[in-house]
């Protein structure tokens, strides 16, 4: 008698998790992820791996949080070791370590500030040492502040600014590049504001237009290589950077003016970095997949 497969459970997006308004908050940064309300969703009891990853050696920058602690925990159900880069919380970085050895896969802590370039040399080196090699590099952390107006923007924080976000992928990059083998992949995040840059994320907004931008030209490099080079492009996500960086009362309705009517969740950006970071999709590369609830990217 032949089997009946099951109808796959379908979930309106606008529905699948809160909507604003969310209660009015606020965190010193970088925050974290256990003052949140509602609380974030990084897939702890949604994603399920089917082995599309076995065996590769990862690192992903800014992981004790928000979309970098997703991207570790998917991965690690996909069965990838995971090396944590993480700035300095500590509590939130042994949480993400315990769900990717949950998964039963390896999971390395490694604190430090990548906008220090000896850093960024140290973590390829060390996934390299304790994993064997480096398969998947994926660039996440950032920083970001609000100013209403360019005089506000001192220089040390510009220069923060683009230390963090762009001067690090690069030193990552080019580290990573040295040591991958054909077959090796490189995933850098940028967002929305790459192309529709917000007047107070005016810095911020600087560095996400040049991640694509650095990706395309090194992904016309490396392809020589075997090594594809490709951008998450999120749209507003609920993470401890947004809370901690923005008013309470914009916090409050938060995402609410994409067309489907909420932010991201963690959980919903991490199937793209498995995606780009899986075998699927070896003829991708030098690409954006925009996740952005229905803005336009372009």
């Amino acid at each position: 008698m032949a089997q009946t497969a099951s109808a796959p459970r379908l979930v309106d997006p606008r529905q699948a998790y809160p909507r604003p308004p969310f209660p009015k908050q606020s965190q010193r940064p970088p925050g974290t992820d256990r003052a949140l309300d509602p609380a974030p969703d990084h897939g702890e009891e949604t994603y399920v791996g089917s082995g599309r990853l076995t065996g590769l050696a990862t690192v992903v920058t800014g992981a004790d949080s928000g979309i970098g602690r997703a991207v570790a925990l998917a991965f690690a159900r996909e069965g990838a070791d995971v090396l944590i880069s993480y700035l300095d919380r500590d509590d939130d970085a042994a949480a993400t370590v315990r769900l990717v050895e949950d998964a039963g896969t390896r999971a390395i802590a490694m604190r430090g500030d990548i906008g220090d370039e000896a850093h960024c040399r140290r973590i390829v080196e060390r996934a390299r040492h304790e994993l064997g090699r480096l398969d998947v590099l994926v660039n996440n952390a950032a920083f970001q502040r609000r100013r209403e107006t360019i005089e506000q923007v001192s220089t040390d924080e510009w220069e923060r600014t683009l230390r963090t976000n762009l001067s690090a992928m690069f030193w990552l990059c080019r580290e990573a590049a040295g040591v991958m083998e054909p077959g090796g992949t490189i995933i850098n995040t940028a967002s929305i504001q790459a192309t529709h840059p917000s007047a107070n994320l005016l810095a911020y907004a600087t560095t996400k237009g040049g991640i694509v931008t650095f990706s395309k030209a090194l992904s016309a490099q490396l392809i020589e290589r075997g090594i594809r080079v490709n951008v998450v492009a999120p749209g507003p996500v609920w993470t401890p950077l947004v809370v901690s960086t923005t008013a309470a009362d914009e916090n409050a309705i938060f995402g609410g003016d994409t067309p489907i009517g909420r932010p991201a969740q963690p959980a919903e950006l991490a199937p793209a970095f498995v995606f780009l970071a899986s075998p699927e999709s070896g003829y991708i590369t030098g690409q954006v997949i925009a996740v952005t609830g229905g803005e336009p990217f372009a």
